[in-house]
């Protein structure tokens, strides 16, 4: 691509802008703009924004001098991290404007922040669902995964004891799904559940890894939503098992790259420590995720002590509004040693078809914190990047003649 990198104008946009506790800013809000209220006012985070219509863009009203930001319904659109993350990159305006009069061929531009933000070249109108909710959040779409972490390879543990009924599976569920959508084609998984005795929620992948592909998430949803709760939960059984499987895989099969259990439990009362001394310790290769499901805090240290003492990171789940952004947490973790190594790596999702029927790809890049102070966290800020219509790459591909 011919245009400008903006992960350069970002980081030094991010390096250069000081954090502001108490910052005031109002920007343009896909959801909120050309909107008035019923006094004829523009509703707060909105305002004038014209649009004209595009031949370029499928004739979808558009302005090809201004960028829009899309906010997820589960996320606060004045949150002191949006602000601070919104007025920061609106360094990108310039670079997508200066980009698309370069390249007139350039489709949308655009930056996911790993706060949740998503901005937009060119600036569109977003319509919610018939209930009024965005559900988009670029953090979990394909371009982003891939770009902002390495090819994995993920058990998912989840305890059906007697203990996670009602509320607390339908949690349960709901977060596997989650895990699940943040997966791609390049990551491998398997799905455990536990209570007196281990069991694959497909017995035709036992012992083994998936690919991770549409198909398979799909199916492993359809199975998931049938698990009934029964038992009491034996967690230690179903960490040796996950390290089982990644250990036979680490020797050929899998995505050869990062390792991960998300352990998935209302609570963990045995004593765990022997598992992980026999298969984790002292190298910790396998990144241990636990997510706590429910109100109840009894055992909220054992299951932290799992997740800390395995290069993790533990999340409290009590209600399905929490299930979205705690589960995002393990991209960041996972996402460390690439932004400490500053390593950006281009990537390309494979190909799908978009709204106007065109077949397309997307090129993506992540973007880290440059930042002394946080240098040795391993900051991701998020992910750039634009579709490409593959008739695009076709036209730019030379054209071999078989000689007569």
């Amino acid at each position: 691509m011919e245009s400008s990198p903006g992960f350069f104008f970002l980081e030094d946009a991010d390096f250069f802008h000081e954090y502001n506790a108490t910052l005031e800013f109002d920007y343009y809000n896909s959801m909120m703009i050309n909107t008035l209220d019923e006094d004829g006012n523009s509703v707060e985070l909105g305002g004038e924004f014209p649009l004209e219509e595009n031949e370029h863009f499928n004739k979808l009203p558009v302005s090809t001098q201004q960028s829009v930001i899309q906010v997820p319904t589960n996320v606060y659109n004045k949150d002191t991290d949006i602000l601070n993350g919104v007025f920061m990159s609106e360094a990108l305006n310039e670079v997508f404007t200066s980009n698309f009069e370069k390249d007139p061929t350039l489709t949308w531009q655009y930056f996911g922040s790993s706060t949740g933000f998503f901005r937009l070249y060119p600036g569109i109108k977003w319509t919610p669902d018939e209930n009024g909710v965005v559900t988009f959040d670029a953090r979990n779409r394909n371009w982003y995964i891939q770009a902002a972490t390495s090819p994995k390879d993920i058990i998912i543990a989840v305890d059906i004891s007697g203990s996670m009924k009602g509320l607390r599976l339908t949690i349960a569920k709901h977060t596997i799904n989650t895990i699940l959508d943040t997966l791609g084609e390049n990551d491998f998984v398997n799905v455990i559940a536990y209570s007196d005795y281990v069991r694959y929620v497909e017995p035709c992948f036992k012992g083994t890894l998936v690919q991770a592909d549409l198909d398979n998430r799909e199916h492993f949803k359809l199975l998931v939503e049938e698990l009934q709760v029964k038992g009491e939960g034996k967690v230690k059984k179903a960490i040796k098992e996950s390290f089982k499987i990644l250990n036979e895989v680490s020797e050929g099969r899998g995505s050869l790259c990062n390792q991960a259990i998300m352990l998935i439990t209302d609570g963990a009362m045995e004593d765990f420590q022997q598992v992980f001394e026999e298969f984790n310790w002292p190298e910790r290769k396998v990144r241990v995720f636990t997510y706590l499901i429910g109100r109840e805090l009894t055992f909220a240290d054992n299951v932290k002590w799992i997740a800390c003492n395995n290069k993790g990171y533990y999340t409290h789940i009590s209600t399905l509004a929490d299930v979205q952004e705690n589960v995002m947490e393990y991209l960041h973790v996972l996402s460390r040693p690439m932004v400490i190594n500053h390593e950006h790596d281009i990537i390309w999702t494979e190909a799908y078809m978009d709204s106007s029927l065109l077949l397309m790809t997307s090129v993506a890049m992540p973007v880290f914190s440059k930042k002394e102070e946080t240098l040795s966290h391993g900051i991701l800020l998020g992910v750039v990047g634009t579709d490409v219509p593959l008739k695009e790459l076709m036209r730019l591909a030379p054209r071999y003649k078989v000689p007569s």
